[in-house]
Order: C-alpha cells, then structure tokens, then sequence
C-alpha cells in the first residue's frame, strides 16, 4: 500500500520512500519506524510499543530508538514547517505530525484465532478475560478476569494489558504499554495462545465464538 504525505510517498510493499519521485534510503529499521508512526497517525506511539516492534527478539537502549528517529527525521527534513514531521511526545514516544493521504480502504474483517476457535471483532472496544461479561470470554485459570481489551478502528487493532495476573506477552515479551497489532501477530492471555487476523476476504468459515474454553476454578 502506497501512503502520500506532501512532497513524499511511502511503499510499503516495496520498502521504498520516495520525494518527489526520487528515492530516499533508509536503513531497514528507520524504514520500519517510520512505517510504525504513519500507520499510527496521528495517535502518540509510546516507546514502550516502538521498542516490541522494533526489536521483538532483544534489548536495546532508548539511544538507538532516539538515533532512528534522527535518521528519519533527516530523511524527511522540514520543508517549510517549524517542527518536524516526527513529533517528540516527551518522556512518552513519537507521533507523526504530518497530514497522511491513504488510499480507500477494503472493508476488513477482523477475527481472533483462540484455540482454533474464531472469534469475529467488529469496531470498538472488546474486552478479555474470564469475567461472564467479557466480550471475549477466555474461561482458564492463568487468565484474569478483566486481562486485556482490544480496540479496533479504521486506524486499526491497539491491543492493551489491564493490569493482569500473568500478564499479556506478544512475540514472547511482556506487554508494559498499547501495542497495535498486524495480521497475524501472536499474542498470549496469561498461557493462552491468541493470533489476530484480518482479511478483506471476509472471515474463513468455521466455527465462530466468543466463549473459549471450559468451567475453571476461578483462583
């Protein structure tokens, strides 16, 4: 999908920044972060989030983070504006700050995959966990009764821990902030596996639920 914010492009697909029809470089990881932050626009994306996605598999210091954001913005320059497009939220995260000119978009459908069970996701907030007025109700004993909620928007999937037991992990690290998912992201409530999916194809058929599992002890 090809994004347009005056006098640049962005090609997803391609992995490719062009100004004015001419290709701009950037190292993979400044590419990466600035797909994050046109995605989440115009919201604030925490560090906490940039650091999941960024780098799901390791630790690195908020100074690399903070050397990205100045490759990027080096990239983009200012071209007549007073700030830059990538705006520091301090002691926060970054957002961008830049009007985002997007194609029309197919309708998606959205769905959680939970113990080879789909569960449908329509727009709006969707809360998870063992308590009977869950909207995804998870009945296990290593999930809370009020564990996470997903949000789901144009802009996309935001998934959040509400202060579980076991936690929320996604790509095997703890979730400490919101975190908007992609198309087949794992993610886990306590020591059950979730994966988001969408498709503008529509839902698979199958077995469709919001209740997943069995009667628990309710520690």
């Amino acid at each position: 999908m090809r994004v347009r914010f005056d006098p640049f492009e962005l090609d997803a697909r391609r992995r490719q920044l062009f100004r004015d029809g001419r290709l701009i470089h950037l190292q993979p990881k400044a590419f990466d972060l600035l797909k994050l932050l046109v995605d989440a626009a115009p919201r604030v994306v925490t560090k906490s989030e940039l650091h999941q996605r960024l780098w799901p598999n390791g630790v690195v210091s908020d100074s690399t983070l903070v050397y990205l954001v100045k490759e990027v913005r080096r990239a983009l320059g200012n071209h007549g504006r007073n700030e830059p497009m990538i705006r520091t939220a301090h002691r926060i995260g970054y957002a961008f700050d830049a009007p985002v000119m997007r194609p029309p978009r197919a309708s998606l459908s959205r769905w959680l995959v939970a113990v080879e069970r789909r569960i449908p996701l329509a727009d709006g907030a969707h809360l998870i966990g063992r308590d009977p007025e869950a909207d995804v109700l998870l009945d296990y004993s290593t999930v809370s009764r009020r564990h996470a909620r997903l949000v789901v928007s144009e802009a996309g999937v935001v998934l959040e821990d509400l202060g579980s037991k076991n936690g929320t992990t996604i790509g095997g690290t703890v979730l400490t902030g919101a975190v908007t998912l992609c198309n087949g992201d794992c993610f886990a409530c306590g020591r059950i596996p979730l994966t988001y999916r969408e498709s503008s194809a529509g839902m698979p058929t199958a077995t469709q639920a919001s209740r997943v599992g069995q009667s628990s002890s309710r520690s």
